[in-house]
């Protein structure tokens, strides 16, 4: 998945955004689950790994056979479900409603909420982040009485290559 950001350095660049699949971004979501006081297992590892090695979206089913086919042994994707919602809930990981697959949250520390878009034709998926966009949704929804949860904000489309 790309990002509107640009890399500052290998694996790391500017507010807190690292690259996917590295070893500072894994250690920077533990650093992030623990400082909320929720435990950081084997299990939630292996699966946050899974989830950010490509960059790209996947389901918990692609998870859990990925993950089965690594260990040896087989991970329910029962179990691989409650832990992207953990991380959904706990910032780590984004939910793209459209595909209902996940993605990993390359900037953990920052509180967006992330506007997705997705190819139609081959299936890429970038973000961009636009606060004032996200927080006029969130402002317009409120004064219609909405009390906003979780803003979903995906643009289906065609990706640059293939508008070419």
């Amino acid at each position: 998945m790309a990002t509107s950001a640009s890399h500052a350095a290998p694996g790391h660049a500017p507010h807190g955004h690292w690259e996917p699949g590295s070893s500072a971004l894994n250690d920077a979501a533990r650093a992030a689950l623990v400082a909320r006081g929720v435990q950081w297992t084997d299990l939630r590892a292996q699966v946050f790994e899974a989830l950010a090695r490509d960059g790209r979206p996947v389901s918990a089913y692609d998870v859990a056979e990925r993950l089965s086919a690594e260990t040896g042994r087989r991970i329910a994707a029962n179990s691989v479900y409650r832990i992207l919602d953990l991380f959904v809930e706990h910032n780590l990981a984004k939910r793209v409603e459209s595909r209902n697959a996940y993605v990993a949250n390359t900037h953990p520390s920052c509180a967006h909420d992330c506007i997705f878009l997705v190819c139609e034709a081959c299936g890429r998926i970038d973000h961009i982040d636009d606060d004032n966009l996200a927080k006029n949704m969130r402002a317009r929804a409120e004064l219609g009485g909405f009390a906003p949860r979780r803003p979903v904000l995906e643009l289906l489309g065609l990706c640059r290559a293939c508008n070419s």
